[in-house]
Formats: structure tokens, C-alpha cells, sequence
């Protein structure tokens, strides 16, 4: 029968057509004795039976209960324990980055019993119910289809009502009544109640990273990013850390140099008592990461001493996703970072001045296309003019013309 699953310790970053790029870099990271929770991959190949047979291949249910025994036994933790459960997140993974493209479930395994448990084995009442009602709106939007601006809408409306500027300000009394509402947004757009069996939710949540592999979004990303339509995603499934569990918890991305202008440095983003999502979805402000070092001093030099790890590994710019708990650092993803043509050929003549790579691989390392992007007409910022917004370059150069928020309305205007 054939093999679907793997623990992180059975990979390496060589494995990305099985296990995908961020289970592979996982695999990578745990063997490199860095501060990764425990976890396992379910394979490129599993998804690919699936979306080809429309079921969940022979064997794969079996596999899974297999590994996700080992992730308890590592944690001291049970999914659906009743005094202090274990909770999940899942992740899809395709050989080839698309960042935002696809689906990601955290806080798999939290019900209406396992809340009252988290809320009593962590001491806080206000952080178990925060997880709860994230868990409903990632597994609502992602597994159900219900559109992600019911729950948005429903957060507001509550934030204005009780007079709350942001998230953290919530209590937990005011996020227990979300959750009840967020349930009844579950029932009406399904006619059931939420799910109270962590089994089915891991495996709901398993199936829709399966399926989100062929949403419009992500077909359209591989078609301008040259990606194959028949190499599935991989899935990772990883035990939960908290980035909302306090002010000593929190939440951020990482840069080995500056993906703008390839210069060596710390840049990156954090974000105080947050889960990863929260950075994705800029609901809240970030902050520079070099002011973690103010917030927790010991975290952030662990993060510097693994980003040299995992530099000197790669040989490249890398860039990691990293959560910190209590006061305790981890790191949840990591990959060669995407970078502006002109770091590029920085990052390239930086890594030969190093003596990282010889210049035979420099030049392989640029191409025409990015030497073209250099030569694109860019905006005169010699007067220092006021910009109304910022953001990150999609295109190269400066360009002018009417602005569109989709993508069906910007092929329309074509």
C-alpha cells in the first residue's frame, strides 16, 4: 500500500515534489535542531489520488491517526483531551511557494468541552475563547465556502459595541458571545451545528487544503507564475503554539537580508499577541522586528542565531515565519525569499564576496528578465513627495491608471 504520511524527522529540503516546500523546510529546520513544534506531512501524492478519484484515498485516515498518536505522545498533550487538549494547525504546501494563494486551519480541535479545558490548563479564559472563535471563521470560510466578511462584519459590530479599537481589547465574555454568534453565522449557511469531533475537523480541514489546490485564485497564480496544474499540495499538520497568549506572546516574519535592497540587516515584521494569520490578513499594525529585541531580548537572538543557521544552509536570502509563546521562540516556516531584481544582483555579489557561492552560480542566480525590471521608468522621489499609500511592488517600475480590486474587473479593463 502506498505510503502518505511523514513525520518531520522523515525529510529533508530535497523532498519538495513529496512533501512540498514548506513541509520539506520543516523537515529541514527539525533536523537542524531548530525550534520547530512537532508535526507530520501528508504528501503531494495523497492529494493528487484525491483530487483525481474524488475521495479520500485507501489508507490515508489510518495514517494519519498513526502519526498524529506520535505528535501527542511528543506534546504530552490529546486531541480532545477533556483537561488539556492538544490543538492542530494545517497548512497546504505545493512544491512551489504561492503565498497567500492558498488555505491554512489553526486551532483544530477546539469544541465547546476542549474551550473550557484550554481556558482552564492555560489560566486564561480570554485567550481559549479567542482561539475557539478563529477556529470557526478559518474552518467556516475554508471547509464550508461561508464568505470570510460575515465573520469580519460580525467582529466589528461587536468591537463597536463594546467600544474596543482593536482585537486585544476584547474580553473574554465579549469573545464567548462571538462565538455563539459565529456559530449561528455556521448554521445558517450549512444547516448544521459546528463540528464538536476534533477527528472530523482534522479531517474536514485535511480535505478542503486538498481542494483548495484548484480554487480560481491559485489556478491563476500557477498560470502567471508558469506552476503546473498536476502537482498537487502537500499538507502539514502541526501541533499548536500561541502567538495570542499574552503580551509575551506574538507573532512575526523574518528576513535574512532585505528582500528590497538585498543589504544585510534584521528587517522583518511582529506583531504582539497575534497568530500568524493576523500578520497575513494586516488586521492589525505591525511593528519593525527590531523592536522584539525591546519585548523580549532572548527570543529575538535566538531568531537571529537561526537565521544565520538557515542562511549558511541555503546559501540565499530566507525568510521565516516565527512564533513566539510565553516567551519561548519557534519557528513555523521558512524558504528562500522572493527579492526586488536590484537585491538580486546585490544578494548574488554579496554571497561571492562571502565566499557562500563561487560566481559561476552568481550569474545563474540573475537573468535578463531581472536586469530588464532595472531599467523600468521609476518614480522621482527626489522631491520627496507624500505617497498616499504603501505596499509591496507586484510589477516593476512606476505606472499610472484607474485602480481595480480584483481580478475579474482588471481582465475586464484590459
Amino acid at each position: 500500500m502506498a505510503r502518505y504520511v511523514y513525520d518531520f524527522a522523515d525529510g529533508t529540503k530535497d523532498m519538495k515534489d513529496l512533501l512540498g516546500g514548506k513541509g520539506a523546510n520543516l523537515a529541514e529546520m527539525t533536523r537542524l535542531g531548530l525550534p520547530v513544534p512537532p508535526g507530520f506531512v501528508i504528501s503531494t501524492d495523497a492529494c493528487r489520488a484525491y483530487l483525481t478519484e474524488g475521495r479520500e484515498p485507501d489508507g490515508l485516515s489510518g495514517e494519519i491517526t498513526e502519526h498524529l498518536r506520535r505528535v501527542e505522545q511528543a506534546m504530552g498533550r490529546r486531541l480532545g483531551d477533556d483537561r488539556d487538549p492538544l490543538l492542530l494547525s494545517v497548512r497546504s504546501g505545493g512544491k512551489f511557494s504561492m503565498p497567500g494563494m492558498m488555505e491554512t486551519i489553526l486551532d483544530i480541535g477546539l469544541t465547546d468541552v476542549t474551550v473550557e479545558a484550554l481556558a482552564a490548563a492555560a489560566h486564561d479564559h480570554r485567550f481559549a475563547w479567542d482561539c475557539y472563535r478563529r477556529l470557526i471563521c478559518m474552518f467556516g470560510s475554508t471547509v464550508e465556502g461561508i464568505p470570510d466578511r460575515e465573520f469580519e462584519d460580525a467582529l466589528a459590530t461587536l468591537r463597536r459595541d463594546v467600544g474596543a479599537a482593536s482585537d486585544p481589547e476584547l474580553s473574554a465574555e465579549d469573545l464567548r458571545g462571538l462565538v455563539e454568534v459565529y456559530k449561528k453565522i455556521f448554521h445558517e449557511h450549512t444547516g448544521r451545528d459546528f463540528p464538536q469531533d476534533p477527528a472530523a475537523q482534522l479531517a474536514d480541514a485535511v480535505l478542503a487544503v486538498f481542494r483548495s489546490w484548484n480554487t480560481e485564485r491559485a489556478r491563476l497564480y500557477r498560470r502567471a507564475e508558469h506552476i503546473p496544474d498536476d502537482l498537487g499540495t502537500a499538507v502539514t499538520v502541526m501541533a499548536m503554539v500561541y502567538g495570542n497568549r499574552g503580551p509575551r506572546s506574538g507573532t512575526g516574519v523574518a528576513f535574512t537580508r532585505d528582500p528590497a535592497t538585498g543589504a544585510r540587516g534584521v528587517y522583518g515584521d511582529y506583531l504582539s499577541n497575534a497568530q500568524g494569520e493576523d500578520v497575513v490578513a494586516g488586521i492589525r499594525d505591525t511593528i519593525p522586528l527590531q523592536r522584539l529585541a525591546d519585548l523580549d531580548r532572548r527570543s529575538f537572538e535566538q531568531l537571529l542565531a537561526a537565521m544565520d543557521v538557515l542562511e549558511s544552509r541555503y546559501r540565499d536570502l530566507c525568510d521565516v515565519e516565527f512564533t513566539v509563546e510565553d516567551g519561548r521562540l519557534y519557528l513555523l516556516q521558512t524558504r528562500v525569499g522572493k527579492r526586488t531584481a536590484a537585491a538580486a544582483f546585490t544578494i548574488a555579489a554579496a554571497l561571492v564576496d562571502e565566499g557562500v557561492i563561487d560566481m559561476d552560480e552568481a550569474l545563474r542566480r540573475v537573468d535578463g528578465d531581472r536586469l530588464a525590471q532595472l531599467m523600468f521608468p521609476r518614480f522621482d522621489l527626489t522631491g520627496a513627495p507624500a505617497p498616499i499609500a504603501h505596499g509591496v511592488a507586484a510589477s516593476p517600475g512606476a505606472a499610472s491608471g484607474r485602480a481595480v480590486f480584483d481580478s475579474g474587473r482588471a481582465a475586464a479593463a484590459t
